[in-house]
């Protein structure tokens, strides 16, 4: 159908409703979430007992220890954002490595590297975290075996969890930087060159200017992955659990609204970053 000619009334209506019931789907969940963060009752679901903030601001040692008061909740919280931080890191700089290796040289099997490159992607989170698990315990085993040295970061633990989660996002980092770097005018760069400009000097005023959208976008993907990961993170984590494997026990022995008042800080958090980057790119490029 054309879209500028006239629609009939019912395929109008229809369209409301889809839409109207689709947004209901996705945000629905998460408006109870955020609602029952206030409840005065100390389970995070209904009926509704009334409107109160100990969830997010209860002294520690009351009955009502709040979000900001939870010391096991803000060591995971922090944790989780060490371990995002260095997947962000390693997922930036490996897959800007990546896109220029993928889209710059011309080798053989470079098909087949691009193509094994999408595997962790397609594998599930649980089966990849098991893997990495077995084939890094067996890794710290054989040089503690051979040579007595004990590979601590190849046990399970943050290093650990940080390897896993970086294995299957720098996958998505390479191909976020690479639809840029593709669509680069590389006469640009031999301008540079022809007046005089070094390799570095292209690399740094040229072309990284250039592909600084992509970092960015690359960058908040790979940190939003990172922190939300629970899969992966399960089977790979150890003393120290992060946001998602904490929230996953508590919710086990027995959940309290703190736990949507964590869920709704963390929406607010995304939400900020998320308009941010939004208004970052509506902004004209120098």
């Amino acid at each position: 159908m054309i879209p500028s000619l006239p629609r009939p009334a019912w395929l109008r209506a229809g369209t409301v409703v889809y839409a109207l019931l689709f947004f209901a789907f996705l945000f629905l969940p998460l408006a109870v979430v955020a609602v029952f963060a206030f409840n005065d009752a100390p389970y995070p679901a209904p009926p509704w007992r009334g409107f109160t903030l100990d969830w997010f601001f209860g002294a520690a040692g009351s009955q009502r220890v709040g979000l900001f008061a939870d010391g096991p909740v803000l060591a995971s919280l922090w944790t989780s954002v060490v371990v995002a931080s260095w997947v962000t890191l390693l997922s930036v700089l490996v897959g800007t490595a990546n896109a220029f290796l993928l889209e710059r040289a011309d080798f053989r099997g470079k098909a087949a590297i691009s193509l094994l490159m999408l595997a962790p992607l397609v594998i599930p989170g649980v089966i990849l975290g098991i893997s990495i698990l077995a084939f890094a315990s067996r890794l710290a085993q054989f040089a503690d075996d051979m040579w007595a040295l004990e590979l601590e970061f190849l046990r399970p633990g943050l290093p650990l969890v940080v390897i896993g989660q970086f294995s299957y996002i720098v996958s998505i980092a390479t191909l976020t930087i690479s639809a840029r770097l593709k669509r680069f005018d590389r006469t640009l760069e031999d301008a540079a060159y022809n007046l005089g400009a070094s390799r570095a000097a292209v690399l740094r005023t040229v072309t990284l200017p250039y592909l600084a959208p992509s970092l960015v976008g690359a960058a908040a993907i790979a940190f939003l992955m990172s922190f939300e990961n629970f899969n992966t993170t399960l089977m790979l984590v150890g003393s120290d659990p992060p946001l998602t494997v904490m929230m996953y026990g508590r919710m086990r022995e027995g959940a309290t609204p703190v736990l949507n008042a964590v869920s709704l800080f963390l929406m607010v958090v995304s939400a900020v970053i998320a308009l941010g980057l939004m208004r970052r790119a509506r902004e004209p490029q120098a």
